[in-house]
């Protein structure tokens, strides 16, 4: 007879193989069902980390201080870095991703507060006046296995 304790470790490694590899390894976040494939375009280097945040179909939480769900990070490859990421059911979420390329896991501003390293928007809206409307980056992932494609803007 096994133990409440073996009982949960099995279901968590039947789920982990129903997931595939990818989830069960590549993925950042809360491992779900659904993953999302991000593709960041335009990645000047490979040094630091993408950073990849998610956040909830909720204006006030969007960029908002402690506002997101979490932050994957993985190793930046310079032109296009793939990025998996679990996000908690499909559903309507938002995404804001930056280069980090001092892997300081900050996002780094200069003195007058413009950013001081690559940034995008989930829909790819665009940021020339300043931050997007939220309505342009609330992205619908209907289903796990779903990507989208990011392009980086450094100032």
């Amino acid at each position: 007879m096994l133990s409440n304790l073996a009982r949960a470790a099995l279901r968590l490694l039947a789920f982990a193989a129903a997931a595939g590899p990818a989830a069960a390894q590549d993925c950042t976040g809360t491992p779900s069902a659904t993953r999302l494939f991000v593709d960041v375009d335009n990645v000047r280097s490979s040094q630091g980390l993408i950073a990849v945040t998610l956040y909830t179909d909720d204006r006030r939480k969007f960029l908002a201080k402690r506002g997101s769900l979490y932050v994957g990070r993985v190793p930046a490859r310079q032109g296009r870095t793939r990025v998996c990421i679990h996000v908690p059911k499909p559903g309507v979420y938002a995404l804001a991703v930056y280069h980090d390329a001092d892997a300081d896991r900050t996002f780094d501003r200069t003195s007058l507060g413009l950013p001081d390293e690559g940034f995008g928007f989930s829909n790819n809206p665009p940021t020339f006046f300043g931050l997007p409307n939220f309505d342009r980056v609330r992205l619908r992932v209907a289903r796990s296995g779903l990507s989208t494609t990011i392009r980086l803007h450094y100032r």
